[in-house]
């Protein structure tokens, strides 16, 4: 018997409802927020207490409302923004006024007093459960304080969900930053149990805005964007700050993107902006910017999402190119921006450099990779290598079941007597019989299985190595058909089961012999105060030096052999590691990809020519890895193009072949 379907009542559809609007405290902060702004306020104060799930209070000097006001505007479906449905293709405005509050209302105890300007009293309403409680004259200055309380009380479902208090603040610090960033000419000050986090001028001056926000180095390294428009493009103009290539951090959290003003979530803006960078920013690095697009009427719809954090753009291939335009030109005129060159070729003439004698068919374990801007990294013990796989240590000393592969790469005429005895013995392509280790499913870090490696092999093939396309790919021959090995996500891998294995247990830390002063955001400075202990886990020792820098006194003696100097500069980047989840919990987390990313730096990299030997040490230790099929990032190491996909591909099999294969 099916369940009978019957009308929701009103209580029951208001807290749906809400839930779409009201997520979590950072959800009531932005909407009272833009109410705040759609007032006319010049300064606004936002003060929340345990991440916001206890209290929030949002104060503004605008114009206020008067009782009958205030009475309408907790109301369903009541806005000072819109009269009728054609209003909607022209919304100028940032908040519907009763329509937060009314979702909120229904899901919090909502406290409003408010005065009009030049009114002669203020009212205080009070709302639980969606029910107007009590309404009254009450002494207030001019403007509205909304407060609330008892978040998701009625709703706890949804209150079990909240995270932390330092990752429900980090949210409601960013999108109170946002708004910051976007209206300069607005004092807008965030505090946090008592302590005040940062607090904007209000001088107009965008750049003073982001010195608050993100502190004087960052603000000294903006960039100014200013590009006026008549192409026809979707866009009036794009307006701005962009920081410097070298000024830039590990997430995307600090690319600002606003829509005529409105803080929101416009991916398209932000590829935008880091496709103008170019290779100026490494592949994991993203600026700081501050970005305002001026789309006019009907070019956007910002209320395509319940809470206004996500755009649609009519023209988005549009946007995407007017930005970028606007982005280049800004990093061009102040020199930042190299021309554009096809990647790798602005580098020297690669020039191998003469090789020592040292058993390996001339080759110089010291000076494989050519002079083409890809230094090697020294180990701890002084040498330097060109890869993890030449190192020697993480590799077994049965040389004699190495894979030894024939060779036709770049030396193979140096390497005639090498390539002969190894014919001799036998090693060529009969010995390559290290068997793999059982292949596990490889899977992303956000939990995406991989494509491109092979779905058969439980062993490394009889191959020979025909040599390199395009300075970045091994070329192999095997029995079945043939294989391309990606040579830096191959030593990536290697690297990073190098490094995994030297991290496990006990970390052990080196003290700084002068202690590393950063300088950090007011959303770093936050993160620090409830993540310190997670750092002290990884082996960086932190502590405030003040409101806008710390102090890292120790660091993994790893990281220290690998990154010298700059290993300090890692525990601001790990801050951001911790905010959505329990420190405790993602430690390991963490770990494993900082590790994916230090094994990027000594790798191989692509346009790099490399000698024989060189090849072989990099399979064996390739060998000898628990999951040779994929690099830390989940990138395939090994791509096999069988023999009979070949065959077909050449229609091989044509009937009017014959049946002949030759």
């Amino acid at each position: 018997m099916s369940p009978d379907i019957r009308e929701l009542d009103d209580d029951t559809r208001d807290r749906i409802a809400a839930g779409e609007v009201v997520e979590r405290p950072a959800s009531v902060v932005k909407e009272l927020l833009e109410n705040a702004l759609d007032a006319g306020a010049s300064r606004v104060t936002v003060g929340v207490e345990s991440g916001g799930k206890e209290r929030i209070v949002v104060t503004d000097d605008g114009v206020g409302m008067s009782e009958a006001e205030v009475r309408k505007a907790v109301r369903e479906h009541t806005t000072s923004k819109l009269r009728d449905i054609s209003d909607l293709d022209s919304i100028g405005t940032l908040g519907f006024r009763g329509e937060a509050l009314h979702a909120i209302g229904s899901v919090a105890r909502l406290c409003i007093r408010t005065k009009p300007r030049g009114g002669s009293r203020g009212t205080e309403l009070v709302v639980s459960g969606g029910d107007v409680q009590e309404c009254g004259p009450v002494g207030c200055p001019e403007g509205t304080t909304v407060e609330v309380t008892d978040l998701f009380g009625n709703v706890p479902a949804r209150r079990k969900y909240l995270k932390t208090d330092a990752t429900e603040f980090d949210h409601v610090q960013s999108v109170v930053a946002g708004y910051g960033l976007a209206n300069p000419a607005v004092s807008v000050t965030l505090e946090h149990d008592g302590r005040e986090s940062f607090s904007t001028a209000g001088d107009g001056d965008r750049r003073s805005a982001v010195m608050a926000v993100y502190g004087r180095e960052v603000a000294a390294s903006m960039v100014p964007i200013a590009a006026d428009h008549d192409d026809g493009g979707p866009l009036a103009g794009v307006d701005g700050l962009i920081s410097h290539p070298e000024t830039n951090r590990a997430g995307r959290e600090y690319m600002t993107t606003l829509v005529n003003g409105r803080y929101v979530t416009a991916s398209t803006v932000r590829e935008a902006v880091v496709d103008a960078y170019g290779t100026q920013l490494a592949p994991d690095r993203y600026p700081f910017a501050v970005v305002d697009i001026d789309v006019p009427p009907g070019g956007v719809d910002v209320n395509v999402h319940p809470r206004k954090l996500e755009v649609l753009f009519a023209d988005s291939e549009g946007v995407r190119r007017q930005v970028r335009e606007a982005v280049e030109a800004a990093l061009l005129d102040e020199g930042l921006l190299r021309s554009s060159a096809p990647r790798g070729r602005s580098a020297p003439e690669q020039t191998e450099i003469p090789a020592g004698d040292d058993g390996d068919g001339g080759r110089d374990a010291d000076a494989e990779l050519t002079d083409s801007g890809h230094h090697t990294r020294p180990e701890a013990g002084g040498g330097s290598t060109p890869t993890s796989a030449s190192r020697g240590s993480d590799v077994d000393d049965d040389n004699d079941s190495r894979p030894t592969p024939a060779w036709t790469g770049p030396d193979s005429t140096d390497s005639e007597t090498s390539t002969a005895d190894s014919a001799n013995d036998g090693s060529t392509a009969d010995t390559v019989d290290r068997r793999f280790r059982d292949r596990p499913t490889q899977r992303t870090f956000d939990g995406e299985e991989t494509r491109g490696a092979p779905e058969t092999f439980d062993r490394l093939p009889s191959l020979s190595v025909l040599g390199q396309f395009d300075d970045t790919y091994l070329v192999c021959e095997s029995a079945d058909g043939l294989l391309l090995i990606d040579q830096h996500a191959a030593d990536e891998r290697v690297n990073y089961e190098r490094l995994r294995e030297r991290f496990a247990g006990d970390v052990t830390t080196q003290t700084l012999a002068d202690p590393v002063e950063l300088a950090v955001t007011a959303r770093e400075a936050a993160l620090l105060d409830d993540h310190s202990e997670a750092l002290a886990r990884l082996g960086f020792r932190v502590r405030r030096a003040d409101d806008r820098t710390v102090t890292v006194t120790t660091v993994p003696a790893l990281l220290a052999e690998e990154l010298g100097a700059e290993a300090a500069e890692l525990a601001r980047d790990l801050l951001g590691e911790f905010v959505e989840g329990d420190p405790t919990g993602t430690v390991e987390a963490v770990v494993d990809d900082l590790l994916g990313d230090l094994a990027c730096h000594p790798s191989i990299k692509g346009n790099t020519s490399l000698r024989e030997g060189t090849v072989a040490e990099l399979l064996a230790a390739l060998d000898d890895c628990e999951n040779p099929y994929a690099c830390p990032h989940g990138r395939p190491t090994i791509i096999e193009l069988p023999r009979e996909e070949i065959e077909n591909r050449f229609e091989r099999d044509y009937p009017g072949h014959g049946g002949r294969r030759d």
